[in-house]
This record gives C-alpha cells, structure tokens and sequence, in this order.
C-alpha cells in the first residue's frame, strides 16, 4: 500500500474522530488506531521497583510539620451579594477567543445571563463558558492558559 494512502488515511482518522480503521486492499492490509493496543508498549515501560519503607527515625521528622490551617488551604466564603461561577468540566482556561485577543470580560464588566466568561478547552473541544446570573465582575480567579478542575471557582459576580 502506497505511503501516501496511509497519511490520507490518518488523516482522516483524525478529522472524523473514529477510534479505528481497517483497509484491506487484496492481500495488504493496513489497520490504523487511536487507541493503544494493550501490551503493545510493554517493553517502554519503566519499571519500577519496590522501594523499602523508610526507617523510623527518617520517616518521625516529616511527621511533626505543623498542619496546614483550614483558613489557608479553603478558598474564601463569598459574600451574600456575591455569586461565584465555577468551572462544569476539567480543562484549560483561556480568557479570550484568541491568542492576543480582547478578554471576553474583565474586572468591573457588567455581564447579562448568557454571556460569554471564558472558554475550556477539554479534549481539543473549546467549550463557551457563559453567565448563568446577571451583574458586576467582582473577582476572576483563574489565568489565562491555567489547567482548571471540575467545580472550580472562576468568577465571581456581585
């Protein structure tokens, strides 16, 4: 099979979306997957070999640190005027349409139900964020480019 019927072929695999496909042209067959085959990677593995607890003595030390306070590892309460968005999907945030683009809104913004916050890139899609309660920009908790979680704060709106 000509080299060039392979690249078309991933190709379209990629554009469409399939997980898999499989040509069969006489005798030459050519499958080609998305999907890794279990087992076909095994030899780049790594190998990881089981270490020994660590003795005592070593291990006492780490468990004095002082605790981190409730205060500093929550994030803050918001207010009762205040309404906070916060991320549907785990992704990556980006404020703007664009590389070099306008925000889609900045502190101080008067934003209406529906509009448009942001954008989250998951899994190569660009998902529009949008206002789920009118008012003010208040607080934009995430940076542009920042890997965000599921339920996390965004923004918070007066």
């Amino acid at each position: 099979m000509d080299i060039r019927k392979i690249k078309k072929l991933i190709e379209l695999l990629e554009e469409s979306g399939i997980a898999e496909i499989e040509i069969k042209e006489g005798e030459e067959a050519v499958r080609i997957s998305r999907m890794p085959v279990p087992g076909a990677y095994a030899h780049a593995m790594p190998q990881y070999v089981h270490m020994p607890a660590a003795p005592a003595a070593v291990a006492a030390p780490l468990a004095q640190t002082a605790p981190v306070p409730a205060a500093e590892s929550a994030p803050p309460k918001p207010k009762p005027n205040e309404h906070v968005i916060t991320a549907p999907m785990v992704g990556t945030f980006y404020a703007s349409p664009s590389p070099g683009a306008k925000a889609f809104v900045e502190i101080g913004d008067e934003i209406k139900v529906g509009q448009i916050l942001c954008i989250i890139e998951a899994m190569k899609m660009m998902n529009q964020i949008e206002a789920d309660k009118a008012g003010k920009i208040a607080s934009i908790m995430a940076r542009n480019g920042d890997p965000v979680e599921f339920g996390q704060p965004l923004f918070v709106v007066e």
